[in-house]
């Protein structure tokens, strides 16, 4: 998708501008040509160096540089570029971008740029929440320019917050909408609506199998894979209701939100949210559930173990799969494997009777139970395997959604 493409990286100073190095590698990674202007600021973080090892480019720095406007000024600079991407983007270069102002070359450029501008800001909580700095970004959205983040978590400055430069991933996520004509104000408003008029039904999560009051089955699920499907369907204009059990990941903007513990709930809510076009069970389902759930904390007795009777649970993707009137055309699940991971997904996805599997290895050295990114190979109902890069999972789940709108535009 971004193969061929061409960024303008305008690195600005905070802590976060070790980011955009990873940037530039993801990027790149992606056939993507990246030019980059470092402000001073920027420089105290990263070094013009670094930048121009990762780009294989120069780096440009000095608005009065008479080499650099002699062989490429900032108008070419800024207009030779598919897109213009500000990470990190301080709470002063927006300041200048609203006000106009070009004192430098990355606000020069900036201002001189006929192209989309992409903002990933990140600064102090008490800067972001400052109402100088909310009406500098309301103005900017107004005019067009785009945004991704910040995010929310613990900061460099030792406090925590919203403030937080978002993830390389998810800005390569933010550079593809952008570039597609999908995106418009903050990362995640859909323009092109390629599902609008779609339901989905999303499962994400754990569930929690009750022995007793006190104690359950569960496993590690974080549920951040599944309510970032969610988001990127909802998103690409589907109306998307999530079934999710516990977890502490934030709703996901645009969805609906259904919250359940066991297995048995999660099958009721997914099948009170029929009919719809597109099911995709993310969720880590437990498999087996105590038979009788003791109705008062169970105690140790002569320093003997309880007999736990387990029963199996229901089967949430197969039964979705093979509903005979009110099968979504499109059944999507995921298979978390510790070993053969494309074999046992592929006996999955017929076993099961759904379209796709998106299978992933859950070992305990990928950290992908309760991480940040994913590795996934995606089976099909042709039994084809496509290995897709390790990613975030919110570039995970955007793929995703690309994946299936061009499914649905395909039919």
């Amino acid at each position: 998708m971004l193969d061929g493409k061409r960024i303008l990286l305008i690195v600005a100073g905070g802590v976060a501008a070790y980011k955009s190095l990873i940037l530039v590698r993801r990027l790149r990674e992606r056939g993507v040509s990246v030019r980059s202007v470092l402000t001073a600021g920027g420089a105290e973080f990263v070094t013009p160096l670094s930048l121009a090892a990762l780009t294989e480019d120069k780096v440009y720095r000095d608005l009065f540089s008479l080499t650099d406007e002699s062989e490429m000024g900032h108008i070419r600079l800024s207009r030779e570029a598919d897109l213009v991407v500000v990470a990190p983007a301080t709470a002063d270069l927006m300041a200048k971008m609203a006000a106009g102002l070009a004192d430098d070359l990355a606000s020069t450029a900036l201002l001189a740029t006929d192209k989309p501008v992409l903002i990933a800001p990140a600064m102090n909580v008490e800067m972001w929440g400052h109402a100088a700095t909310q009406a500098n970004i309301a103005l900017l959205e107004r005019r067009g320019v785009l945004r991704v983040g910040p995010g929310a978590g613990d900061l460099a400055c030792g406090e925590t917050g919203s403030g937080r430069m978002a993830e390389p991933e998810e800005i390569v996520v933010a550079i593809e909408n952008a570039l597609a004509g999908r995106a418009s104000g903050a990362l995640g408003v859909s323009a092109s609506g390629a599902l609008a008029g779609k339901r989905a039904v999303v499962t994400s999560g754990p569930t929690w199998e009750p022995i007793d009051p006190v104690r359950y089955i569960a496993n590690r699920s974080s549920g951040k894979q599944g309510h970032a499907v969610a988001a990127a369907l909802a998103r690409h204009g589907a109306e998307v209701t999530l079934v999710t059990g516990p977890t502490h990941e934030p709703d996901p903007a645009n969805v609906g939100m259904c919250r359940i513990e066991t297995a048995r709930e999660m099958l009721d809510a997914c099948m009170a949210a029929l009919p719809a076009d597109i099911a995709v069970c993310a969720a880590a389902v437990a498999d087996w559930r105590v038979r009788e759930a003791a109705g008062e904390k169970l105690k140790k007795e002569n320093g003997g173990l309880p007999a736990l009777e387990l029963a199996e649970n229901p089967d949430i993707l197969h039964r979705l799969a093979n509903l005979e009137n009110r099968r979504p055309p499109l059944v999507v699940g995921f298979a978390a494997e510790t070993g053969n991971v494309v074999a046992y997904a592929r006996e999955k996805r017929r076993r099961k009777g759904c379209d796709w599997i998106l299978a992933n290895d859950v070992s305990p050295g990928t950290g992908t139970f309760g991480g940040e990114r994913n590795t996934i190979h995606l089976i099909d109902e042709e039994d084809r395997v496509e290995h897709w890069p390790t990613a975030g999972k919110a570039e995970v789940a955007e793929r995703l959604a690309l994946r299936i709108a061009g499914r649905f535009a395909a039919a």
